[in-house]
């Protein structure tokens, strides 16, 4: 009998091309928006439909910086990256919370300058009719994206997902001003509705922003991840204390450093055992972590070098309060 061969992995099934394939499906989804809001511009001429329209413009060049981020970062280390590239998520999203900052002032400035010259919204049915579509297809977008993460954290998906979450409320306001300018004769609160969408933008690239430069100068995971880790390592009871734990997020790749107490009398081979086991746990809770245990002898002091920095003690451990200018 003949084996049938293996059915292909769909793209949402594997992690890597689930990540690849809802960057494709942000780019897609952006140009439709541009398209579509393009149209409405010109039928309408509402201020709060060009702000929308700027920024899908702008969440085109940020889903494209995304796109092709996700797939560097995927590449693997060489002799010139040696810890991978995962921080190429982290550059992506700095330019992104730029991109959108840029388009939180165009909007908002354009926004000022109509509610003191306020201009008719015509084809209101329209314009109506294309911000419902937006609302459609952003709110699509955002739950793929939510399927992707759950597979494979990408902190380049992540950004872009918070930037379109934020579009879909931003497309709500947008909605009502539209309403408002067309068939409630307030072309004011047109305008107005422009504004609110320069306030949310600013407020969403403020987050991306700082996640990203959180990613960028090593920020240390939190108190409840370092605490899980010093948990697994000590499952073993042959390892008796963590210290010198050092932890920073790469991309999507956790890196875990630390020093660990064995029995001074266990020979080479027994330690790298019992480093090995602690290393398989860690692996297992954290998938494709990079893990570093330096093995101690138990009770004799560290060297002089070894110093425990500010904030990255294990939990429990000695940690220092000095900042660097102290």
């Amino acid at each position: 009998m003949t084996t049938p061969p293996a059915a292909a992995p769909r793209a949402m099934d594997d992690p890597r091309i689930a990540s690849r394939a809802v960057t494709r499906l942000s780019v897609g989804v952006a140009i439709a928006l541009i398209v579509l809001k393009a149209f409405a511009l010109g039928a309408s001429g509402s201020v709060s439909i060009l702000a929308s329209l700027t920024d899908s413009t702008l969440d085109l060049v940020a889903s494209l910086g995304v796109f092709f981020a996700v797939r560097w970062a995927a590449a693997p280390a060489d002799a010139e990256h040696r810890f991978g590239h995962g921080k190429g998520e982290a550059l992506a999203a700095l330019v992104q919370a730029g991109l959108i900052f840029a388009s939180a002032l165009f909007i908002g400035w354009e926004a000022v300058q109509r509610i003191f010259d306020p201009r008719p919204v015509t084809s209101g049915y329209w314009a109506v009719l294309v911000m419902l579509i937006s609302i459609a297809l952003t709110g699509w977008l955002v739950w793929m994206q939510g399927r992707a993460l759950k597979r494979e954290s990408s902190m380049a998906v992540e950004a872009d997902r918070a930037h379109y979450a934020a579009d879909l409320a931003a497309n709500g306001v947008v909605l009502i001003g539209v309403i408002s300018g067309a068939f409630l004769a307030a072309p004011g609160l047109d305008a107005a509705a422009g504004l609110v969408v320069a306030v949310w933008l600013f407020w969403g690239a403020t987050s991306v922003l700082r996640t990203a430069a959180d990613h960028l100068v090593d920020k240390a995971l939190p108190e409840s991840d370092r605490t899980a880790i010093t948990t697994t390592v000590l499952a073993d009871p042959r390892i008796t204390g963590v210290h010198q734990l050092r932890t920073r997020m790469s991309g999507s790749t956790m890196m875990m450093q630390m020093h660990v107490d064995l029995d001074p009398a266990l020979t080479l081979v027994a330690a790298h055992a019992i480093m090995a086991e602690a290393e398989a746990r860690l692996l297992t809770r954290w998938p494709g972590a990079d893990v570093l245990i330096h093995p101690d002898p138990r009770g004799r002091p560290a060297p002089p070098a070894a110093s425990e920095p500010a904030g990255e003690a294990a939990p429990g451990g000695p940690s220092s309060s000095k900042g660097p200018w102290s």
